[in-house]
Parts: C-alpha cells; structure tokens; sequence
C-alpha cells in the first residue's frame, strides 16, 4: 500500500497560512487515495500538511477498517490532534475512530450517515456483495454509530445523475430515491445529515467525484480554518 504523508512546500504558500494540523484525508468506498489526490493539493496550496493511505475499502467490515487507519495515524501522528476530510465510506470510518485519535476539525463530504437506500436495495444481489464486500453490507441499514466531538461539516450533492457517477443511471432506472428525494446518484442528502453536526451544505454536484468541485474545496478549506462552510 501506498502511503502520502506530504509537508507543505513552504516556497509556494505564504507563511502565514501555513497551519501546523495536518489533514487525513479518507477515501470511499472500492476507491483509493488516489482519489483524494486534488482535494490533498489543494489544502497543501493553502497551507495544510496531509496525510492519505489506500485502506482495504471491499475486504473488511467498518469497524475493523476503522480500526486499521486509525493505528496507521497514530503510528504516523501519535496523540497529535488532527483534521479530516472524508468521502462517501470515510466519513462513516472517522465516526469509529473518534474514540481513537484526537480530532480537530472534521468535513464529511457525501457520507451515508443515516444508512444508504441504494445499498439496502442491492445488498441481496450477488455482484454487489462482491464489488463492495462487507463495508457495502454495513452501510446497507441504519445503524448506531459513535459521532465526533470535534466540529464537523457536512457537504450533501444534489445531482442525482451525472456521466462521472455510472451508479446514478441504476439508482435513477431503479427509483431508489423517488421523484422527490433529493440526492447525488448514490447517498440522499438526508441519509448524510449527522446528529449535532456543526454546519451543512449542499452543492449541485454528483458522489463520485464531490471532492473535485470548486465551491467544495472551498468550503473545505474555509471549515478548517474558521469552523464554517461559507462566509
């Protein structure tokens, strides 16, 4: 596995924006870090130290996948408290980690929160079990989980189909969602809504690709640094 811990170029950003927390960034589901890359440079532009690492997203349940990346942090950033932003299966992962590494500040973009419809929907078909493993069956249902202490943010897609998410085609063919239910192909924005989450906001956006939008980066960057999504 592949490990990106990079520091901050200090010749490209102005000393003053440099922040001393880094960022773990969590990738989803069957993705890797790779997918995480351009949020990753983005945050090391405006200043913040990042941490990423391909986690074995198809192969284990959540709870076990959670406890995996968070000794991998811990052996790289020991009690030092941290940031992280998470996609989709990640944000769900930071929820089990909280107990286990001091967060700081924590962005969730397109997280299953309260259980996704789709996976519930295609949890007894073959080809899904296999494609997304344990973790696709954990997130099938609406379950328990623990909710950070630390500030977090919530950031839902609206575009429920777009070329860039081929799962929307089959949510949308299969009315997952109905006519009415907001959501971006995959999670409806209302299965990503977290208990006490400190802000949210919604963005015309699809899943798969949530973390590369401009207006996303952004409101990314403006939580870490002020707890807020927008000015």
């Amino acid at each position: 596995m592949i490990v990106d811990s990079t520091r901050v170029d200090p010749a490209a950003v102005d000393p003053a924006a440099v922040d001393p927390t880094p960022v773990v960034l969590l990738h989803g589901l069957a993705r890797t870090q790779l997918s995480m890359a351009g949020m990753a440079r983005f945050l090391r532009q405006h200043g913040f130290t990042t941490w990423m690492r391909t986690y074995p997203s198809r192969r284990l349940p959540v709870v076990q996948l959670a406890e995996i990346v968070a000794e991998w942090i811990r052996a790289d950033h020991g009690d030092q408290p941290v940031h992280v932003v998470t996609h989709s299966l990640g944000g769900i992962l930071v929820r089990h980690m909280a107990e286990r590494v001091p967060l700081s500040r924590v962005v969730m973009l397109a997280p299953p929160n309260t259980g996704s419809a789709l996976a519930g929907a295609l949890r007894d078909f073959g080809p899904f079990s296999l494609l997304y493993g344990p973790a696709g069956q954990d997130v099938a249902t609406a379950q328990r989980r623990p909710v950070p202490s630390a500030p977090t943010a919530v950031i839902a897609g609206t575009r429920a189909t777009s070329f860039g998410n081929p799962i929307s085609w089959l949510s949308g063919g299969l009315q997952v969602f109905g006519a009415d239910r907001p959501n971006d192909g995959t999670v409806a924005v209302d299965e990503t809504h977290l208990p006490g989450m400190t802000d949210f906001a919604e963005v015309d956006t699809s899943h798969t690709w949530i973390m590369n939008d401009p207006r996303v980066r952004a409101m990314t960057l403006r939580f870490l640094r002020e707890e807020r999504l927008i000015a």
